[in-house]
């Protein structure tokens, strides 16, 4: 791999994999976040969870709150929080068309993505609304029926032993 297609390329950090099962995401906005340099070794190390994560607008600025990232060992003399809250940086016309989303009844600012680009720690932010308990499990039984085709599929293309005719008098 060349030097240039090695630095394009993304490295998770880290996935917020529930959060496409419990939100149903309409738009998707990639951010840049502000972080000390404690930070950001942790991040490297992969350190880091987005489970109980969330973003919020306030006063014209996008802050993510309750994400987690882990201690750095050679930091301790001025640690960072562990679960502070950190500026996303984004458009002001982008901040504004989110802060008018969330303000309507349902719609909530969800991370998923956590990952390096190009040397930046970047953050994939969902706009997303709740799903009812019935889209869960229509949810769940389509995965279901996806995973046993494809079962199915593998089965009925796996190699098969040959039989050679044997002699028979």
């Amino acid at each position: 791999m060349s030097r240039r297609s090695r630095k394009d390329a993304q490295t998770y950090i880290a996935q917020n994999r529930a959060a496409t099962f419990h939100y149903e995401i309409s738009e998707r906005y990639e951010a840049g976040i502000v972080l000390r340099g404690s930070e950001v070794k942790s991040l490297r190390e992969g350190r880091a969870h987005l489970t109980e994560a969330y973003a919020a607008v306030e006063d014209g600025e996008l802050w993510l709150r309750q994400m987690h990232i882990a201690s750095y060992f050679a930091a301790r003399a001025f640690p960072h929080a562990e679960k502070g809250a950190r500026k996303l940086l984004l458009r002001a016309k982008e901040i504004r068309h989110l802060e008018r989303a969330v303000s309507r009844e349902g719609y909530t600012l969800v991370p998923l993505n956590l990952y390096f680009k190009d040397g930046w720690v970047k953050l994939t932010l969902g706009l997303g609304r709740g799903k009812k308990a019935h889209d869960k499990r229509a949810a769940l039984a389509e995965r279901t029926e996806n995973r046993e085709a494809l079962e199915a599929v593998r089965k009925s293309s796996a190699p098969r032993a040959r039989v050679t005719s044997t002699y028979r008098p």
